[in-house]
């Protein structure tokens, strides 16, 4: 009982430490979409329910931060060896790309399921499934990491929803090549020298396991309570 009370007490005293930001949702950029996203964001979260959904421990990278990619480069390097995963990936021949998910069905449904669990948790049965096509969100881009023989390897989705845009899905094989690094490192600076948004987020720090805590941290992303608004 003491252990619990204590590890609430330090959650407590965590939260309350949390630098706080304002993440606003326009619904010009797709109005049935972004209220639905609204929506999700800002119900009761499931274990402290007097908190929006994704406002306690929001992963934020503050893109605002940053004038150029070179500056956001040098900020993460160094960070267990970021730097090192990124360069690996480009030494190898991967690119970043944006796509169209229908050129990669096969690809995106070999990524999905190339792992029975991933985090600690087994693959939901909506990667499982074999899509034949997909339709595309007017507010959203989607990234692909390519092999130098034009295989699809790793796919991220990015919405975009205000003076934020948010991370939907990052995913990709395991093969220690640095690939998922490449992806986010490259999205991140795009979106800095795009200045037209003042941060990016990665859902929860919270809620993640230890690996994906790690991948986060080592991509400047950091927990802030997030107030969101719509208009």
């Amino acid at each position: 009982m003491l252990n619990k009370l204590s590890r609430l007490f330090d959650q407590v005293v965590a939260i309350a430490r949390l630098p706080v930001v304002r993440l606003e949702f326009h619904l010009a950029l797709n109005p049935g979409h972004v209220e639905k996203v609204y929506r999700y964001y800002t119900k009761p979260h499931p274990r402290y329910w007097v908190f929006p959904n994704k406002s306690l421990g929001a992963a934020l990278v503050d893109l605002t931060r940053f004038r150029h990619r070179d500056d956001y480069a040098q900020a993460i390097k160094g960070q267990r060896g970021v730097d090192r995963h990124v360069r690996r990936a480009r030494e190898r021949g991967y690119t970043v790309v944006e796509i169209d998910r229908n050129d990669f069905v096969d690809d995106i449904h070999d990524i999905n399921t190339s792992e029975e669990v991933r985090q600690g948790r087994p693959m939901e049965a909506a990667y499982r499934a074999r899509k034949t096509s997909y339709q595309a969100e007017v507010n959203f881009k989607y990234y692909g990491v390519l092999n130098a023989a034009g295989k699809l390897v790793a796919y991220g989705e990015v919405g975009f929803y205000g003076n934020f845009a948010a991370f939907n899905r990052v995913i990709g094989v395991r093969n220690n090549d640095g690939i998922n690094h490449l992806m986010v490192a490259e999205i991140v600076s795009q979106l800095i020298e795009a200045r037209c948004y003042d941060y990016l987020m990665y859902d929860t720090y919270f809620g993640a396991g230890e690996g994906l805590q790690a991948f986060k941290k080592m991509l400047g992303f950091k927990p802030y309570r997030a107030k969101y608004s719509i208009r």
